[in-house]
């Protein structure tokens, strides 16, 4: 897109500190409020961009919410816009849980917060329920489409897990493959040359090699080595989000190495849910306790930076993929499926709120404030705070 030319790293680098600082509710949540800013408000990419980012992130292991920032940051600025997006987003969680961390080692106990964060969760289903309206416009064009994308909602609120998700969006391919209209095929040979890897991805994979080398020699210790090893091969093995990935973060730094005790792990995951940002900065709060904050800084690069680096690679093959017409139905296809996920996220988020008047209020405030009044969600998230602790 010409954003390319026009949007500046500071630029970038500001809207995803924003992004990373108000994004709380897991990594449906975070992508809504991309898809508010990048995609709504500032229009940098389109609404078929960001459907395909969010696509190939729920097929590829790692991280779903930081792959797709990864991608937009490649749609906008290419290697360099990935790369600030990435870091911007990452880094008000992982300040703020490393800020936690201390506190928690250091004096063993939480504050009470948990009415300001019940009042969170119905703001961000409005977030989710405003950015699926928002895609379902440009995208659910016909009955066919809206079937699609309606059966995919369905099937995640009622059958869900991570073989449902996966389903839907190897059926939603085939379906658009097979009934969405793709006369012939383009001359996909014609850009063949863009699936060629761009040589600066091999500038930033020495970065982040350089990151975690100088991390371990700072450390001290070959116990940060084993901390990022630990962390880099898990997070290649992680599909279907942070949620799933709890269970063998688990089996692995609580009973096979004892890293942590079962109580320290599930106030880590706690920390990681009640921060903005992807639930996975946990890692932060693991590293943190073992090797302090070099550990912390090994164990976040571990967890977020190998599925990213995955994520870039496999962005250049898709817009050559991209260059055939059967691939673009199957896409569209895949699109319809996605937005019906995100509907079932809005749903399953909601549920989860306490069933009283104060949910209703911040619920349709929050809906109001993003549909009628257009507000930024940078106010949204911190309103509904203080509206949960007041109201609760």
């Amino acid at each position: 897109m010409s954003s390319q030319a026009e949007e500046s790293y500071w630029s970038l680098f500001w809207t995803f500190l924003k992004i990373g600082s108000t994004a709380f509710g897991g990594f449906m949540a975070l992508i809504s409020v991309v898809q508010n800013y990048v995609v709504d408000r500032r229009k940098l990419i389109s609404h078929e961009e960001m459907l395909d980012g969010i696509s190939l992130a729920t097929i590829l292991p790692g991280p779903v919410a930081v792959n797709v920032v990864t991608y937009v940051g490649y749609k906008i600025r290419g290697l360099g816009g990935a790369l600030v997006c990435f870091l911007a987003v990452l880094l008000p969680s992982f300040l703020l849980l490393l800020a936690l961390s201390y506190a928690y080692f250091t004096w063993g106990s939480m504050p009470a917060i948990s009415n300001i964060f019940s009042g969170f969760l119905p703001a961000v289903a409005a977030i989710i329920i405003v950015a699926a309206l928002n895609m379902a416009k440009k995208n659910l064009t016909g009955a066919t489409e809206r079937v699609i994308a309606v059966a995919a909602m369905l099937a995640l609120i009622f059958i869900g897990g991570f073989y449902v998700t996966l389903g839907i969006i190897i059926a939603s391919g085939v379906l658009g493959y097979l009934v969405l209209p793709h006369p012939g095929v383009s001359d996909a040979e014609s850009a063949a040359g863009n699936a060629v890897l761009p040589m600066p991805l091999v500038g930033v994979s020495g970065g982040f090699l350089a990151t975690v080398l100088f991390s371990i020699y700072q450390s001290g210790s070959f116990l940060a080595a084993k901390i990022f090893a630990t962390f880099a091969s898990m997070s290649l093995l992680l599909f279907g989000g942070g949620f799933v990935f709890i269970p063998l973060i688990q089996e692995v730094v609580v009973d096979s190495y004892q890293w942590v005790t079962h109580k320290e792990f599930i106030d880590g995951i706690a920390l990681g849910q009640i921060t903005p940002g992807p639930i996975l900065t946990s890692a932060t709060f693991i590293g943190y306790k073992l090797a302090g904050f070099w550990g912390a800084t090994v164990a976040t690069v571990g967890i977020f930076v190998p599925p990213a680096l995955l994520m870039l690679v496999c962005a250049g093959f898709l817009d050559w993929l991209k260059s055939s017409s059967a691939i673009k139905a199957t896409l569209k296809g895949i699109r319809c499926g996605v937005i019906g996920m995100i509907a079932a996220a809005a749903y399953v988020i909601i549920s989860s709120a306490q069933p009283n008047l104060a949910t209703l209020i911040i619920f349709v405030l929050s809906l109001s404030a993003l549909m009628i009044l257009k507000l930024e969600v940078v106010w949204i998230i911190p309103f509904a705070g203080l509206l949960g602790y007041l109201l609760y």
